[in-house]
């Protein structure tokens, strides 16, 4: 029972892990902190309702739209919000992106109303496969397989791109890539728009089983600044590791202590990491 419980937590940390994916970019590129993050996920999670409510269409299948889409509005929230606050205090940022998330958080109820909304009757349902003693969740299955891809693929992005390369150029110096050519601005949008479709594409996988509505991206917003601080800002490969310790951990502070207290375990070894090694677990 408790090794089951561990592969949900495994599993659930994927999914977590490409939501913060997204907010690190951001994070570490711009030293921006993006309140509007965990409403850029709404969004895809609505996305992807939509397609499904008037067109039949599985969110597996909607995905690259929803991340298509997303990205759009994480690079129309940088040119509209964003670049007109990268010179101002860390204060003035942050509560430019704070009402920009009351803003989409608003916009989302005016649209859909507050209450929830589901897919149902999508590829995989409810069926399970069972491995040994275990049962795994066709749906959980395929959105911890994809997230893992996904966030590879943002590193390999990263890593093994052009584009990538001048992002990681201009999160280490922003003068300096200037300086060398790079347009910073345009990294900036880029930036955006690639942690807006990670978000996008995370909601196409996780709709299946999460129920819609506009209060529930405040809990994944939390989650993955959580993540991030762990991992390290600007670490990809740590919002990776600190998505699947969030994930275990969540899992088992739920089968231990009770549903009630599960997010609890968390916020408490999130403030001990943080009195330890304030550039988290795997920054340096």
């Amino acid at each position: 029972m408790l090794l089951q419980v561990i592969i949900n937590g495994i599993m659930t940390g994927f999914v977590y892990a490409l939501v913060a994916v997204g907010l690190t970019l951001t994070w570490g590129v711009m030293d921006i902190i993006n309140f509007a993050h965990g409403e850029l996920l709404l969004w895809g999670m609505y996305t992807a309702f939509g397609l499904w409510s008037l067109f039949s269409l599985d969110p597996l299948i909607s995905l690259p739209v929803a991340a298509a889409i997303i990205f759009l509005l994480g690079v129309f929230t940088y040119f509209v919000v964003v670049k007109r606050v990268l010179k101002a205090s860390a204060l003035t940022a942050l509560l430019a992106t704070f009402g920009l998330s009351m803003v989409l958080k608003n916009l989302a109820q005016m649209i859909f109303t507050a209450n929830y909304k589901n897919v149902t009757n999508t590829i995989f349902g409810s069926k399970t496969i069972k491995i040994g003693s275990f049962f795994i969740r066709h749906d959980y299955l395929a959105a911890a397989i994809g997230s893992l891809a996904l966030t590879l693929l943002v590193l390999t992005f990263i890593n093994k791109t052009k584009t990538g390369v001048a992002i990681k150029a201009t999160s280490i110096n922003r003068s300096t890539a200037q300086l060398m050519g790079i347009n910073t601005d345009g990294i900036f949008a880029i930036t955006f728009g690639l942690s807006g479709a990670c978000v996008g594409a995370a909601a196409a996988l996780m709709v299946p089983f999460t129920p819609i509505t506009p209060g529930s991206c405040t809990l994944y917003s939390v989650l993955a600044f959580v993540i991030v601080a762990l991992g390290g800002f600007g670490n990809i490969k740590g919002a990776l590791y600190a998505g699947l310790i969030v994930g275990v951990m969540e899992a088992m502070g739920g089968y231990f202590l009770g549903t009630s207290f599960k997010y609890a375990v968390i916020f408490l070894v999130y403030l001990i990491v943080m009195q330890i090694r304030p550039k988290g677990l795997f920054g340096w």
